[in-house]
């Protein structure tokens, strides 16, 4: 598990004594990376009684356009901010550019987080 909380060491490379032991709210989990495939979702327990919906993979985007919205199928990822690689390998992030059957759109959900690709069109 990975650890949020402040880091053993000092800017100068200095240790750090911890003041106490992990907390169960500090520990993070591996990042969700959606690729372009068949919909695959999965719930995941988050703090308190809430639960999230992360997008393993997804093959449809709600795409704002000037009419409306509209269900758009995903083709590709064409540009990913995040990393290049996240553009080869077809993972899906917020501000990724997607191509799709409407055209190009830019992501402005989190499908990791909230299982969902919703996109505003560029074209």
């Amino acid at each position: 598990m990975s650890n949020q909380s402040r880091s053993l060491r000092k800017r100068t490379g200095g240790r750090r004594r911890p003041k106490r032991d992990r907390r169960k709210h500090e520990l993070g989990n591996q990042p969700t990376e959606t690729t372009v495939g068949d919909q695959k979702l999965k719930a995941v327990d988050a703090r308190g009684t809430q639960t999230k919906i992360r997008a393993i993979a997804s093959d449809t985007a709600t795409v704002a356009t000037d009419d409306g919205t509209v269900a758009a199928e995903i083709l590709d990822v064409v540009e990913n901010p995040a990393d290049p690689n996240y553009a080869r390998r077809n993972i899906i992030t917020r501000g990724a550019v997607i191509e799709t059957s409407e055209g190009n759109a830019r992501v402005t959900s989190r499908p990791g987080q909230d299982g969902q690709v919703n996109a505003v069109s560029l074209d």
